[in-house]
């Protein structure tokens, strides 16, 4: 009955998401509407996971959806070879780091970063020592 899925972000800026999405983390675009000038709606895929992002003003006109980007309610997990090397190039791209890398158990490092519209993202990569 149900055939795919993605997670959309509603965002007050769609070019810096698009900038945070597709040229930071590496995520490409595969859907835009409208196809020319700024759009209201994209969708951004990064091996099987696929992110939309759609505008304050396109979730009021289309869905009646008074959004408020940034309030902590989900984290978008992104793993990740190397978490202390990319968090190093997000943070000198101007991404703010919430948290910044550390061993939260299961051989997993981690760091916690905001996209544009405060919205958490956390990196997390696998640790050979387990620390």
């Amino acid at each position: 009955m149900y055939i795919d899925a993605l997670v959309n972000l509603y965002t007050r800026d769609i070019e810096a998401g698009l900038h945070f999405y597709r040229d930071l983390l590496g995520f490409t675009e595969t859907f835009r509407t409208p196809a020319e000038g700024t759009p209201e709606h994209v969708e951004l895929r990064l091996n099987g996971f696929t992110v939309g992002l759609g505008t304050v003003e396109a979730a009021k006109r289309v869905h009646g959806v008074d959004a408020s980007p940034g309030s902590p309610a989900m984290v978008l997990v992104v793993w990740t070879d190397d978490v202390d090397s990319a968090c190093e190039a997000l943070a000198a791209a101007g991404v703010p780091v919430l948290q910044p890398p550390h061993n939260t158990g299961n051989n997993n490092r981690n760091a916690l970063l905001s996209d544009p519209d405060g919205n958490l993202v956390e990196i997390v990569a696998k640790t050979s020592s387990g620390g």
